[in-house]
């Protein structure tokens, strides 16, 4: 036992050193970084100056921005309570300002902002003269400022007007008070500036070519002998003479060895683009799959001469994803079995969507440790550094166009809506992880031809073999007879519903009634442990019916593993496995214990593993419940007094590992008696040890907390370090412990922040953020960067002290500097609007709804939700 701990305390040090260390890659505008290769990024995020509101002239070269904050995007319009649906975001206008120089380094070429995402309807103004207006919330669009007549030197200001408020003219269309989340809005997603050659690689998005625009990696012909990898590279001469370049391609492995090389000579007319097809062939290659996320590197370089004009890495795997009907998915050629995830929401607590790639990166690690195998994205396209994430965690994604619940009659609507699902495939078409495509509007009645042309874009976009597949609700129009892949439920395969393999879009809902949302399956973390146990059983139950099936069904998405904030109804969302901070809940464990114990994943949790979930208080259910991957469990009580062993149920056709369920164990006046009148309070403890092949290989000790006597911290950093470019953020968690370091999970303080060194707090007490109440033994505190990397010193206290109040804490942790430049002038440090009162007051798109108002729209929600909800079980 001693070594078995030993181990693990040891792991654990290597773990925390490495997780401060490791620094995920990002993609701009589709690339990674590829030095020499002549390209120029900035970060574009720091030094706007922002309003909420509308201001008369404020796109004007010369008006007075003096007075407005100044922010870092990914940037939210309004700071919110960690609780703040129903409507209570801020709905309406607001202007960002950046005055910038163009660098030096950009001498000579072509200069674009890249914006990956502004929620709502865009206007983009260079110098006072508008240049982009742009309509949609999820995906990306660029400013060429080159075609404007800028340089390197120049002195800009770029003005950008963001409108969140409901428009029903562009996809999703819905109002937010009858929405299943929220358009929390702003400048949101990261904004970069690149500089490239006149001769370079076009931005897929913005050349808008059918399969066509930037680089295209595709494969054929994979096996585990060999695969033939394709890459397609359009270029573009913006120039005024005829030029000769030459194209090489590069692949690497994930030690950066060059695996093939190849290149192409090129001449190019003025204004001409070509697309330049090059083929390679991999003997023996390392396939792809969620057990092993293995990523080629394909290198693009284009070169006049000796000289670098243009290039970026797009990651690859290479793998082989066959849906067969009735004989289910495969993979690599062989049967993959259930393909369980979970569904992703975009918002965090109080920042809404703006999330940093920290954060994305973070939030796919948390989906892996759960072992999620899959995740859909609801209900638009996610970040790029999300799906870079999932990428190189092992998850295939199921990439959805924007809408939920809503149709609009006007062509219009149904033309932009097809739109969007061509750019988010020529955004996301490079991803190891796209296993499929959404392309229709999700719970929406829709007609025969939109349905069908929505196929057959997925279809134009994606013309090579192994293409990602279209999946849709099988009782849609046209989805049933023409789709690849059907939405249904657990027992659709045997009712001979569809021909095609079937997957639950969403699964562990389990409400009442659609007014009222009440349902086992949503605890909020701050209800404590009955409610967390009776959840995660319950998402457990939902679990164990992704596996019943005789092939066709292959798995499904719960629904949702993160609380988030909703539009239509004024609780958030709880059914997570995590709260809004990411603050796991039982169901977690639950969750990670589906993972096969032998399964050494490179980056996430993985292997043997228990989990107690019992907190031994005086409230506690005599029954104690353990979740684990192992072939067995011993329970032991005070000491190993006593001890019941229990197999951990590993049955066909129902999931990996059943809970366990160790019957009337937990006595509260049998353990008073042991702490009270023996005095002898340590040997009060569970110890559950995983057994496989007969040995312990894995062990976790609980004990009841005793009184309240100190804070401790500790950083959620997830792999992924705090980086200092003064938008990116990590939650520090306090909780409130007893002597021994057993949380006190009954505590009822209200923790006091304060920041030292290189990072400030988001919000302050006007959102409940600072003092934080806390909750089921904790409280969290988000914590930004400065632009300097440095030293942060985080300190902890209740916010009433005195003689036998829980003692202060505080802890220590660095940024890391940011592997960009950044191209700024503003230096005043970022405020949060939350701390100024009158900001919250600003003219918003609240709607007011009267109670028969109310009722209509909400018996509307309902007849939806049924109609593609419980009734599609029968």
């Amino acid at each position: 036992m001693k070594k078995i701990v030993s181990t693990l305390v040891a792991v654990l040090l290597i773990t925390s050193v490495w997780a401060q260390n490791y620094r995920p890659e990002t993609s701009v505008a589709g690339f990674m970084s590829l030095p020499g290769s002549g390209r120029n990024v900035y970060n574009f995020n720091p030094g706007w100056r922002f309003h909420k509101g509308d201001v008369a002239g404020a796109e004007a070269l010369n008006f007075d921005d003096s007075a407005w904050q100044v922010v870092s995007t990914p940037h939210t319009v309004e700071l919110e309570p960690a609780e703040a649906s129903g409507g209570r975001n801020y709905q309406g206008i607001a202007w960002y300002r950046k005055h910038f120089v163009v660098p030096a380094a950009m001498q000579g070429q072509l200069v674009t902002v890249y914006f990956e995402a502004i929620m709502g309807k865009q206007e983009v103004f260079l110098n006072g003269k508008l240049v982009r207006k742009h309509a949609g919330g999820y995906l990306p669009f660029s400013v060429n400022l080159t075609d404007y007549g800028i340089k390197a030197g120049d002195k800009c200001v770029l003005a950008v007007m963001t409108d969140n408020s409901n428009d029903k003219n562009y996809p999703p269309g819905k109002p937010q008070y009858t929405l299943d989340f929220a358009y929390h809005g702003g400048i949101y997603r990261d904004v970069w500036l690149i500089g490239k050659s006149d001769v370079s690689i076009t931005d897929a998005l913005e050349a808008n070519k059918v399969a066509g625009g930037g680089v295209f990696v595709h494969f054929d012909q994979i096996s585990e002998k060999k695969a033939q990898v394709f890459v397609d590279t359009e270029v573009k001469n913006s120039g005024t003479a005829r030029r000769v370049v030459t194209v090489e391609t590069t692949l690497t492995n994930a030690s950066g060895k060059k695996v093939k090389q190849t290149s192409s000579r090129v001449m190019l007319n003025a204004g001409e683009s070509v697309t330049v097809k090059q083929k390679m062939q991999v003997s023996n290659p390392h396939l792809w799959s969620p057990d092993s996320p293995y990523l080629y590197r394909v290198e693009s370089r284009v070169a006049e001469g000796k000289l670098a004009l243009d290039g970026g890495v797009t990651r690859v795997g290479i793998r082989k994803a066959e849906f067969k009907d009735k004989a289910g998915f495969w993979l690599n050629g062989k049967p993959f079995g259930q393909l369980v995830g979970a569904n992703r929401h975009q918002d965090f607590a109080y920042v809404g969507n703006a999330l940093p790639n920290s954060q994305q990166w973070r939030d796919a690690k948390r989906l892996r440790d759960a072992g999620c195998r899959i995740v859909r994205v609801a209900h638009y396209p996610q970040d790029p550094s999300f799906m870079d994430a999932c990428d190189e965690l092992g998850i295939f994604v199921i990439v959805a166009t924007p809408g939920w619940q809503y149709w609009n009659k006007d062509p219009e609507f149904a033309r932009l809506v097809h739109e969007n699902t061509r750019m988010m495939i020529r955004r996301d078409r490079n991803h190891a992880s796209v296993l499929m495509w959404e392309p229709i509007l999700n719970e929406t009645r829709y007609p025969l031809d939109f349905a069908l042309e929505a196929l057959l874009i997925t279809k134009d976009e994606y013309p090579y073999p192994g293409r990602p597949v279209a999946a849709a609700d099988v009782h849609s129009e046209g989805v049933k007879e023409h789709y690849d892949v059907v939405y249904g439920w657990p027992g659709d395969d045997v009712k001979g519903v569809a021909r095609q393999c079937i997957f639950t879009r969403e699964f562990g809902e389990n409400v009442d009634d659609w007014y009222a949302h009440n349902n086992n399956n949503r605890a909020s973390r701050s209800w404590g442990e009955r409610p967390m146990l009776v959840q995660a059983l319950s998402l457990a139950k939902s679990y164990d019916e992704m596996y019943q099936t005789n092939g066709q069904f292959i798995g499904g998405a719960q629904w949702h593993p993160f609380d988030h904030q909703r539009g239509y109804h004024p609780d958030p969302y709880w059914g997570g496995i995590f709260d809004a901070f990411r603050q796991s809940k039982y169901a977690y464990y639950m969750f990670r214990s589906q993972t096969a114990a032998d399964l050494n994943h490179p980056l996430a949790e993985s292997g043997p593993m228990v989990y107690i979930a019992h907190e031994m208080s005086q409230f506690s259910d005599k029954d104690v419940v353990v979740f684990s991957n192992c072939d067995s469990v011993r329970l032991s009580i005070y000491d190993g007094t006593r001890s019941w062993t229990k197999p951990v149920v590993h049955a066909k056709g129902h999931m990996p590992n059943a809970p366990v369920v160790f019957e009337n164990v937990w006595d509260f006046w049998e353990a008073r008696g042991y702490s009270y009148v023996q005095k002898n309070w340590k040997k009060v403890n569970l110890v559950a040890e995983g057994i496989r092949n007969g040995e312990v290989v894995c062990t976790t000790k609980k004990m009841p907390s005793r009184r309240s006597t100190k804070l401790q911290l500790r950083v959620d950093y997830q792999n992924s370090p705090l980086v200092a470019d003064g938008s990116d953020f990590i939650v520090v968690v306090a909780e409130v412990t007893d002597d021994s370091g057993n949380v006190r999970r009954l505590a009822k303080e209200n923790v006091v922040f304060t920041v030292e060194g290189e990072g400030e707090i988001i919000g302050d007490a006007t959102i409940g953020a600072n003092p934080r109440a806390v909750e089921f033994g904790s409280a969290p505190v988000l914590i930004r960067s400065t632009r300097k990397a440095g030293k942060i010193k985080v300190k902890a206290r209740v916010q009433y002290e005195g003689t036998h109040a829980p003692t202060p804490a505080e802890i220590e942790f660095e940024s890391v500097p940011s592997l960009l430049p950044a191209c700024f002038t503003e230096q005043t440090r970022q405020t949060d609007a939350a701390s100024i009162d009158k900001e919250r007051a600003a003219s918003s798109e609240k709607k007011i709804l009267s109670e028969e108002e109310k009722q209509k729209l909400l018996i509307e929600v309902e007849r939806q939700q049924t109609e593609f909800g419980e009734k599609h079980k029968e």
